[in-house]
């Protein structure tokens, strides 16, 4: 006997929910990195690094610690992580040449 028809009312508000999730996850990252952004010009203007060894570390373990709590994978957290903060560097070091270029011209 097929079960797909009784269930799919159910997969239908699951995938709803996955849905909203996914749309939250997207404006929270925009957030993010619109924090991110001016942190990079900052370090920029004031000729710091962009990267923070020290402070990625204690990220790491932070959100290592909330995945576990939150029974997440915490190598899944800190794969993310590690992707974030990729970027975020990326964006730092772009921000760091275009005000060289700016102050240099």
């Amino acid at each position: 006997m097929d079960q797909t028809p009784a269930i799919l009312p159910e997969l239908q508000n699951l995938r709803n929910s996955i849905d909203n999730i996914d749309a939250a996850i997207i404006h929270m990252l925009a957030e993010r990195f619109r924090c991110t952004q001016r942190v990079g010009v900052l370090k920029a203007e004031h000729d710091l690094p962009p990267a923070d060894p020290a402070r990625e570390k204690r990220q790491v373990a932070r959100l290592r610690e909330l995945a576990a709590s939150a029974q997440l994978d915490p190598d899944f957290a800190e794969k993310y992580l590690a992707f974030v903060v990729r970027e975020v560097i990326r964006y730092h070091e772009a921000t760091a040449r275009e005000l060289a270029e700016k102050t240099a011209g």
